[in-house]
């Protein structure tokens, strides 16, 4: 992903869900010896040479995936007549119980919208090890479906399973995403959409999991879906309102 400008989007501000604490969940590569190493040759066969591992790039793309953020959000609630407030802080963090949202210890290998201080809080090493092994395009989702539930936080409305939640910080990250690409404030790169779609197969339910027990994100396939039909089809595939 490459960041072009701050731009400008329209669009109508619609309901969503109170979160709490959203965890997104471990990425792995099915395998038992962690992410692959950049420049190393995959399962599949092809070589990561193009991998980021520059401290300095992967700090920028978190502070431009925040911006765009900003941006595509601040333009809903000003379409809609609302003024716009942005989550309050985003916090790294490198060790289990370095950072707690309303006295409980966040774990490490994740990341988590906290609605009780209003931050976004993740762990570095984990995030590193998804963006050097999934690519950049990774990080944009992830900040995108946690300022996702800062904005059903916002909003006020509230979702009996934690999937429906889940399921629409999804879309709700794939409309933002599409949003200010179509803005022009980012451009998609070749091999962006294969890393979202990446991504999400890492991230989805292990299988067995149920749909309604507390913590359910859904299936790595409902994420897909949820995700594209956002970022294919704006605001108004997401089922809010």
């Amino acid at each position: 992903m490459q960041r072009i400008s701050t731009g400008r989007i329209g669009g109508l501000l619609v309901a969503a869900v109170v979160a709490g604490a959203c965890a997104v969940g471990p990425v792995t590569d099915g395998g038992d010896g962690g992410p692959p190493e950049p420049g190393t040759t995959a399962q599949d066969g092809t070589t990561r040479a193009d991998t980021p591992t520059n401290v300095e790039e992967f700090k920028k793309d978190i502070d431009d995936a925040v911006r765009s953020a900003e941006t595509y959000w601040s333009a809903q609630f000003r379409a809609s007549g609302e003024r716009f407030r942005p989550i309050r802080r985003i916090i790294p963090y490198q060790r289990e119980g370095e950072v707690s949202c309303g006295g409980q210890a966040l774990p490490r290998n994740n990341a988590v919208y906290c609605s009780a201080g209003d931050f976004i809080a993740y762990d570095v090493n984990w995030a590193v090890a998804a963006f050097r092994q999934i690519g950049d395009a990774f990080l944009y989702y992830l900040l995108g479906h946690e300022y996702a539930h800062g904005i059903q936080t916002r909003l006020r409305v509230r979702y009996q399973y934690t999937i429906e939640q889940e399921l629409q910080a999804d879309c709700m990250a794939g409309a933002y995403l599409g949003g200010v690409i179509e803005a022009k404030v980012l451009t998609l790169e070749e091999g962006d959409l294969e890393e979202f779609r990446e991504g999400l197969l890492a991230v989805g339910d292990q299988s067995g999991q149920p749909w309604f027990a507390e913590g359910s994100h859904g299936s790595a396939e409902q994420r897909t879906q949820a995700f594209f039909n956002g970022y294919e089809k704006t605001l108004s595939a997401c089922g809010l309102g």
